[in-house]
């Protein structure tokens, strides 16, 4: 018989984890497949380890690792799919906004044989603020023009994948990491899935807008050269553009006997020219930026407590 592993980063999910334990075990006990729940408690602040602990005791099937401080959701999914056994391999959220009830369609796709991966995506963002939505559209857009990452619009981590493609996974052990990106770059064939947005059934999101689009920049430089290329073409046209401007000064000056005036104007243009500079250096920095916590490689995660023995406690 075949065995799902499902993984589970929490973060404070104190009270949507006996809701959704109660869904996914029901759901999972009705199809025909051992499965394992691999709960990652990222360093949460409320009760979640004690919830976890419980549940650990009245079922086999879970497993908890806690981590020692909040590493990120990123370092969570990496955790657990260095710590899945399973010919499949799903991960999704504590908060029902990935609901269990399309696992046992998700299965049925892989079963078949012709797809590697079944992914999500929403098909809506119902309730989602203006501005929030605008700048996902336009990310998904961007990233999608610039990178090597085939990601949807609307995607979310909530997929379930042979244990082929997690293995590959696993191998990408950069310290900077965008999973949304990694999914798409190592390839596999990936059947989308479309569903409606669903409300949160307790707590509230972790992801605030300016995480978001801190988590954007970080999978725009993760996956792509083309700020860099921005930078340099952008400094070659205003070295061209203050030649010309040069040349012209030069002739007015020889031919009209015209002196140069506007002094205003002239310290605009060097504040503006000494913005494009500083901008540039932002994008390269954020480059070196990245490649200095690479060079540290430092444990992506640090487990401080689990159930089971057989686990990577730092990686």
């Amino acid at each position: 018989m075949k065995k799902v592993s499902l993984i589970i980063p929490c973060f404070n999910e104190q009270d949507a984890l006996p809701i959704f334990y109660v869904e996914v075990t029901k759901t999972m006990g009705s199809l025909k497949y051992n499965y394992e729940l691999i709960f990652v408690n990222d360093g949460s602040k409320d009760s979640t380890l004690d919830v976890l602990r419980q549940l650990a005791a009245k079922d086999n099937r879970v497993t908890y690792l806690s981590f020692s401080r909040n590493f990120g959701k990123e370092a969570a999914m990496y955790a657990g799919f260095c710590n899945a056994s399973g010919d499949y391999v799903a991960v999704m959220d504590a908060d029902m906004q990935d609901p269990p009830s399309l696992l046992p369609e998700m299965l049925e796709i892989l079963e078949k044989g012709n797809y590697d991966s079944v992914a999500t995506r929403r098909v809506n963002r119902d309730r989602e603020p203006f501005l929030r939505s605008w700048f996902a559209k336009q990310f998904y857009r961007i990233i999608n023009r610039i990178s090597d990452a085939d990601i949807v619009d609307g995607a979310r981590d909530f997929r379930l994948m042979r244990s082929e493609m997690v293995s590959a996974i696993c191998t990408m052990g950069e310290y900077n990491r965008f999973s949304k990106g990694i999914f798409g770059w190592i390839g596999f064939k990936t059947y989308w899935m479309p569903y409606k947005n669903i409300e949160r059934v307790a707590g509230e999101t972790k992801w605030s807008f300016w995480k978001l689009l801190k988590y954007a920049i970080d999978g725009i430089i993760n996956f792509s050269q083309v700020p860099l290329s921005i930078a340099s073409w952008g400094g070659i046209s205003m070295t061209l553009c203050a030649f010309f401007f040069l040349i012209a000064i030069i002739v007015r000056k020889l031919v009209f006997g015209d002196p140069v005036a506007g002094w205003a104007s002239t310290i605009c243009v060097i504040i503006f020219i000494g913005g494009i500079q500083l901008f540039c250096l932002g994008i390269m920095g954020q480059y070196i930026a990245k490649i200095y916590l690479e060079s540290k490689r430092r444990p992506h995660y640090i487990v401080s407590e689990t159930n089971r023995d057989n686990i990577d406690k730092v990686r």
